[in-house]
């Protein structure tokens, strides 16, 4: 009706596409291996939130924009990059947590915070407007009646999928922590190897091209 084919390949593409590693599979990975589930979720629903953006965005056109112009581009891509430094210098400063088996109320980070947190990581990474400018359209028809609406429909199909691994990873991580009961300087240090991979892909972005 909206001019898609191929929609089962789609969707194992899209579910493939999904398990790559990347900055929000390591942001769901750190707040659920600092906080448990519930922060893990946060942040997956969070980087679903920041994916509608991008959904948005494509449908509308402003992908292409991102495409055809090198400043816009160039700055997003900076936001981004900065974004992903200041997570990883945040994960590097020291811990005031005491030598205690799970972090306190007082010292978990507000599950609101994880949120927007992880909706800032997706939404200001602009290779991911660029993937869906570039995936969407081999799904559409060139006659489709109704490209925009077929833009969001795919979109909104590849962000249930994405969600349902994000939060399939914030699960098994958060399970892993409980297994593990890593001691609390194994955890600081995980969590600083953490910050380092977020500086490594930040300084990756801020480095790289269109492609």
């Amino acid at each position: 009706m909206l001019g898609i084919h191929d929609l089962p390949l789609f969707i194992v593409s899209g579910l493939l596409l999904n398990l790559m590693p990347g900055p929000d599979s390591l942001f769901i990975m750190s707040q659920s291996a600092r906080q448990g589930w519930r922060a893990g979720f946060a942040a997956a629903q969070g980087i679903g939130t920041g994916t509608l953006v991008h959904i948005g965005a494509a449908a509308l056109g402003l992908s292409a924009l991102l495409a055809a112009s090198a400043t816009a581009f160039g700055v997003v891509k900076l936001l981004g990059a900065a974004y992903l430094l200041y997570l990883g210098w945040q994960s590097l400063l020291p811990s005031a947590e005491p030598a205690a088996s799970t972090p306190t109320k007082s010292q978990s980070r507000p599950l609101g915070r994880i949120f927007w947190q992880g909706f800032l990581t997706n939404a200001l990474n602009p290779k991911v407007a660029l993937f869906f400018l570039a995936f969407m359209p081999q799904f559409i028809r060139p006659d489709a009646p109704h490209k925009a609406l077929a833009f969001i429909a795919l979109g909104l199909l590849f962000n249930l999928n994405g969600m349902l691994w994000c939060h399939l990873l914030a699960w098994l991580t958060a399970g892993a922590r409980r297994r593990l009961q890593l001691p609390l300087a194994w955890r600081h240090r995980l969590e600083q190897g953490m910050g380092l991979l977020f500086i490594g892909l930040g300084v990756r972005l801020a480095l790289s091209g269109r492609n």
